[in-house]
């Protein structure tokens, strides 16, 4: 009977503090760990903590012509531990972004306004969905996508990431180091010509 009160005992502790733990609103002065931010005092937080304004980008890069605010944990604290993040997202005519990946997050695409082409590839297989206003697609975890606009004025949409400050893995950082250009034109199957001319745009040498 000792031992069946202590095990009771034991699971309504943890079902207790699974639940004090449903949300951890993250110390941003403290350092990260694997496992997120430290939480501030519950004591202290008011609803204002657990909401964010993502606001329409309204400067866009100039070579993408695309702009993006994140609603990451470092933007949003209250998304620490939660596994959850979003993006705001501007794309001009032409506009694009360019192949990528997020190895720690699957992506869901919203489209809002004008169209946009997505698409992710596999070994074997490219998706290739041109999305309008009200569609979604998933981007599963991982693999390589790209978004671009293919309407002929501008684009906005979200996307939603199952992390909360998912990491990013851009086509293009492939020219944007010192590696040799023979040896990237090597492994790219380009020529060195056309690996000096992406290195120039990329900001890469060698």
């Amino acid at each position: 009977m000792v031992l069946i009160l202590f095990f009771l005992a034991l699971i309504s502790s943890t079902s207790h503090a699974s639940n004090f733990n449903d949300f951890c609103v993250a110390d941003l002065k403290a350092p990260e760990s694997p496992s997120g931010y430290p939480c501030l005092p519950p004591n202290t937080l008011t609803a204002d903590n657990f909401v964010f304004t993502l606001q329409l980008p309204n400067t866009t890069n100039p070579l993408l012509k695309a702009g993006i605010n994140t609603a990451f944990v470092n933007d949003f604290p209250a998304l620490n531990g939660l596994g959850v993040s979003a993006a705001r997202v501007v794309i001009e005519k032409d506009g694009f972004f360019p192949l990528h990946t997020h190895s720690d997050a699957t992506e869901l695409i919203i489209t809002v306004e004008g169209e946009i082409t997505a698409g992710f590839v596999t070994p074997t297989k490219a998706y290739v969905k041109t999305l309008k206003s009200g569609d979604l697609m998933v981007i599963p975890k991982g693999l390589l996508h790209f978004v671009v606009n293919s309407c002929k004025g501008k684009s906005t949409g979200f996307a939603v990431f199952s992390s909360s400050n998912p990491d990013v893995q851009l086509f293009n950082d492939i020219f944007a180091n010192n590696v040799p250009s023979h040896i990237l034109a090597q492994t790219t199957f380009l020529d060195v010509a056309q690996v000096k001319k992406l290195k120039a745009r990329f900001g890469g040498s060698g």
